[in-house]
């Protein structure tokens, strides 16, 4: 040993001297060394203990013996930890130990071919060992599931991963150890161990969270079904498979398209339908309701805007909807609600893609792909000056409309099959049917909602049935329109396809009426409910009010 930075000393039991080397011959060392040795029936002696009195922190090993000590003297090193934790703290053996023995974190150590060098002592009991048998051994061999043999092959850490040990699930730690010099020495695991009314809490906890994933789990498979693909547009009639043709032979061109059709019709999903089948299908679909965005914050909202714009703005700014869409696609919906000044931004945008956020003076640009849609007459409103007409252009090189239920009512049977099916699903219950006269008794009508208003009927059908099949009785309640005659279900062709789409269209705005005006009696006036319990837009029932307020 060197004598700058070890040592040894050799005391009796009367603390006399009988070896000395190195740092053990310094005199102040062999003092501070002595004290301990000879108060060792007031103060126990430590295996390892810290010498802060000197000029330098020593780190002192005891090994005593019948008749003598042998004291290890070290000189804590620069950048060494343990060292330096082992001379500067007093109860550094004590910390160590619980580390070592704590029985809710417990160890396994393994050398750099995964055999067990050390386990703890609760890891012992825990898998029915005997003290030390399973030293030596693989440690696959010992603790079930364990991936340590991993950490000492890749040297990355594994933290907070699950493992299951004996039919019990608990939290796992499994860290790489290296040496000094980098080299990867040994690999250790942690296992909180708990005790039977704390596991039973987590037990619990798990299980609320596993429900939860299956929730959501669910509602993820609704929201594809709802959103995403082709296939997932419902119906095999005449209407729908050349509505499917145009969406395939617009989605390739990178045109604008205007979506047009009552509302609940389902544009929403006719526009994700382009965006997944276009070039930009791996890029965002970003979705903008004109309608629900209040006049004040529709230009902050599309454009962004700069941080200090106006009060309350987000500090660091905020990025707008044509900055999101940058590469994908943009669905406007509802843009026949869209103030007229937005209007006339709105058109300099689609020009050549430049803007500048609120607030600011610094052009950008953005690359999208727009889809527009509305239930709106443009005809009517570019005639009386609310929607302008260099704007429609811009957004309508290609107008796909959207038929309405009462023009694909054959599609009635596939849609509530797929309704009931998406139901179940989502709630985790048993799935339900649908008699045939229920089919026809909802074919029997022309829906004022359309597809939306067929859905929330055949849900809450479904709710309120107790059997396994829908019959005509569970849409009691319905309030959708007064019957049309039966052939209606049955294909139209000629004039009497002209006659039938007019009788349904003044049944249909009869019933509209009556159903709004009912609705309103029964709500109070609150037309945000209203609205929601027809399925409707909001803005469709202003209009539809309006018209009510003349014919009155």
């Amino acid at each position: 040993m060197t004598r700058e930075s070890e040592g040894v000393l050799v005391l009796d039991l009367d603390g006399n001297a009988t070896f000395a080397s190195g740092m053990g011959c310094d005199s102040s060392v062999a003092a501070s060394l002595r004290n301990l040795w000879r108060n060792r029936d007031r103060v126990p002696l430590k295996r390892l203990a810290a010498l802060t009195d000197l000029e330098r922190p020593l780190t002192v090993a005891a090994i005593p013996s019948r008749d003598s000590v042998c004291f290890l003297v070290f000189a804590v090193q620069e950048s060494d930890e343990l060292s330096e934790f082992l001379a500067s703290v007093e109860a550094a053996p004590d910390i160590l130990r619980h580390f070592v023995t704590d029985p809710y974190k417990a160890i396994v150590v393994v050398d750099t071919k995964a055999r067990i060098s050390y386990m703890s002592a609760v890891h012992e009991k825990f898998f029915g060992l005997k003290h030390g048998e399973g030293i030596g051994k693989h440690v696959t061999e010992v603790i079930e599931n364990t991936k340590l043999q991993e950490v000492v092959a890749t040297g990355r850490a594994q933290v907070a991963q699950l493992q299951e040990m004996n039919g019990v699930t608990r939290v796992v730690s499994r860290l790489p150890i290296y040496d000094r010099n980098k080299r990867l020495v040994a690999a250790i695991g942690q296992v909180m161990f708990k005790g039977p009314e704390t596991m039973q809490e987590l037990s619990v906890e798990l299980a609320k969270v596993r429900q939860e994933l299956d929730f959501f789990k669910r509602e993820l498979s609704g929201i594809r079904n709802r959103s995403y693909g082709l296939d997932q547009i419902v119906g095999s009639s005449e209407a729908v498979r050349r509505l499917k043709e145009d969406i395939v032979r617009v989605a390739r061109l990178d045109v604008p398209v205007l979506l047009t059709g009552e509302s609940g019709t389902g544009k929403e999903m006719v526009a994700h339908a382009i965006h997944m089948l276009s070039p930009r299908n791996d890029k965002p679909l970003v979705l903008v309701n004109s309608a629900a965005m209040p006049a004040n914050l529709v230009e902050s909202e599309l454009f962004g805007y700069e941080p200090g714009a106006f009060t309350g703005a987000d500090r660091k700014g905020r990025k707008g909807k044509f900055e999101a869409a940058n590469t994908g696609t943009l669905f406007l919906d509802e843009i026949g609600d869209m103030p007229m000044d937005m209007q006339v931004k709105m058109l300099r945008v689609l020009q050549d893609g430049h803007f500048e956020r609120v607030g600011g003076d610094k052009a950008r640009y953005s690359d999208f792909r727009l889809i527009s849609a509305s239930n709106r007459d443009f005809k009517a409103m570019i005639g009386d000056s609310t929607f302008r007409l260099d704007l429609f252009y811009r957004i309508s090189t290609v107008t796909l409309r959207l038929p309405p239920l009462r023009e694909r009512l054959e599609d009635i049977p596939e849609l509530a099959d797929t309704f009931l099916e998406a139901f179940a699903m989502r709630h985790g219950s048993a799935r339900k049917s649908i008699s045939e006269a229920a089919i026809r008794f909802l074919q029997s009508s022309a829906w004022p909602g359309n597809i939306r208003q067929l859905q929330h009927a055949i849900e809450r059908a479904a709710i309120f049935c107790d059997g396994v099949m829908l019959n005509v009785e569970d849409f009691e309640g319905l309030e959708v329109t007064e019957r049309a005659p039966s052939k209606v279900a049955e294909p139209i062709s000629g004039t009497s396809s002209e006659k039938w789409s007019s009788d349904v269209r003044g049944a249909k705005d009869r019933v509209e009426s009556e159903l709004i005006l009912d609705a309103m009696k029964r709500t109070g006036g609150n037309k945000k409910r209203v609205a929601e319990e027809l399925g409707i837009s909001r803005s469709y029932l202003y209009k539809r009010l309006a018209m009510l307020a003349i014919d009155e």
